[in-house]
């Protein structure tokens, strides 16, 4: 197909901060407050195939504001598998070089006998041995929506039936849109699994981005009390967070992901091939959860990122590839040890208790998670520095790696500090009436969770960054 070119010229998120310049006055002189209802998008140039125009192309130009583990015996299928490497703060980093065409990455959940693999590489998609491996009954019901739909999910029908399988397989299809992640629409699911028969031995595959694979655990955890389901990520958030760990669930009007349930999946398998087809803002947001992990854990990892941001952002795919695995290697590690999120697993959620008071006060889509934490993860920087926890040249190369992601600095001017109060209120990190947050605390790789923070630096920080 010949490459269709299109651009899109608006003005910048951000612009890095200089080494020379304060770190309050430059955050106040280079992101000033943005006006209700208008939005801020990244100047950039598409160079893409068909594809990657079709998906999402409204949204993007229209809106408001802005250790060592082996697969099972038998699981090659003519792939040569590299052995799964844990992470940890102070791992050192390896040969960056992605895997070549016939290699696929394995990244080992560690729950015991709910164990599962993370499966990474690309073109997993056209392996249909490795997904009907994880098949079990012969049921299968496809929950994606109407942007992935049409790219892949025939050749995700198509792997499992390979080979005369003998599987039923039906989907249900949904809109696409974090405003859609609510009860009403999760009916949906159960209506076709109903209507279709699915028994206790179906599987639900999640074939999407982190709304689909959010909703599609929900509804596997509670239909029929529990059935099999399959994770099979589409975005680079979904691939490097949502899809692993089990946190599955969907939003209400007064808070985000606050009905769900902790359900871990039989496998998680990344096709980053699928990126291809990924628009550069949700690549973006995907980013913000990379930067996350080498924050609150892995410095040699932000290290990394500082050095190859670029080459990710044009989709290079050893860059791309060693993001995800990374990634994922840290998640694994952290959920490992804490899966119902009772202490260490927290951690994770570094900027998104501001993020999500982001994406419940602009309404749910307006705004892509990865972009509403973000700039939560500068909020909570900055609100460490206000502290003394963290020093100021930490704070300019957080800023400036966001800004060079092409992530929004500060919340949009539309919210204002009551808002962000009555939203964190309810947040599920609250416990007996204390907002719990995740700050930075110490060196590079490091953070506390905890409800032991200056007040007052808290409000200063809500002050700083928004309208009273």
């Amino acid at each position: 197909m010949e490459a269709v070119v299109a651009s899109v010229s608006c003005r910048s998120f951000s612009t890095p901060i200089s080494s020379s310049s304060s770190v309050a006055a430059d955050v106040d002189r280079r992101c000033p407050p943005s006006s209700a209802g208008s939005r801020v998008v990244c100047s950039q140039s598409l160079q893409k195939d068909f594809g990657r125009l079709h998906l999402r192309s409204s949204q993007f130009l229209s809106g408001t504001d802005i250790g060592a583990s082996a697969p099972a015996a038998g699981a090659t299928h003519g792939r040569n598998f590299s052995m799964a490497i844990r992470a940890n703060a102070a791992q050192v980093l390896n040969d960056v070089a992605s895997p070549t065409k016939e290699e696929t990455t394995v990244v080992n959940v560690d729950l015991g006998d709910r164990s599962y693999p993370i499966y990474i590489g690309k073109g997993l998609l056209n392996e249909p041995e490795l997904l009907q491996r994880h098949v079990h009954g012969k049921k299968v019901l496809v929950v994606t929506n109407t942007t992935v739909a049409p790219l892949y999910l025939s050749r995700v029908v198509a792997a499992l039936k390979h080979g005369g399988n003998n599987v039923q397989v039906e989907s249900v299809i949904l809109e696409d849109g974090e405003q859609y992640k609510n009860m009403e629409v999760l009916m949906k699911v159960y209506d076709k699994a109903i209507v279709t028969r699915m028994d206790r031995r179906c599987t639900f595959i999640a074939l999407g981005g982190g709304v689909i694979g959010d909703m599609c655990g929900y509804a596997a955890a509670s239909y029929l009390r529990g059935v099999n389901f399959i994770q099979i990520p589409t975005t680079l958030m979904a691939q490097v967070d949502s899809s692993v760990g089990g946190k599955t669930g969907v939003n209400h009007p007064l808070g985000k992901n606050m009905i769900g349930a902790f359900y871990q999946p039989q496998c998680v398998l990344v096709d980053t091939d699928t990126l291809n087809t990924l628009p550069d803002r949700e690549l973006a947001s995907g980013v913000a959860e990379v930067i996350k992990y080498g924050l609150i854990r892995d410095a040699e990892f932000f290290k990394w990122q500082e050095e190859n941001i670029d080459r990710i952002l044009d989709r290079d795919t050893s860059a791309l590839v060693y993001a995800v695995k990374r990634s994922c290697e840290n998640k694994a590690d952290v959920v490992a040890a804490d899966e119902r999120e009772g202490g260490v697993r927290a951690t994770l959620n570094l900027g998104h208790t501001f993020g999500h008071a982001i994406e419940t006060g602009t309404g749910y889509g307006n705004w892509l998670h990865g972009e509403a934490v973000a700039a939560g993860t500068i909020m909570s920087a900055h609100m460490s520095l206000k502290m003394g926890w963290i020093d100021d040249d930490l704070f300019k190369r957080i800023y400036n790696i966001t800004a060079r992601a092409r992530l929004p600095l500060r919340p949009p001017g539309s919210m204002d500090v009551q808002l962000f109060e009555d939203i964190m209120a309810v947040d599920k990190k609250v416990a007996d009436g204390l907002l719990r947050l995740i700050l930075l605390k110490g060196p590079l790789g490091n953070c506390v969770f905890t409800g032991e923070y200056d007040v007052k630096a808290l409000d200063d920080t809500l002050r700083h960054f928004c309208r009273a």
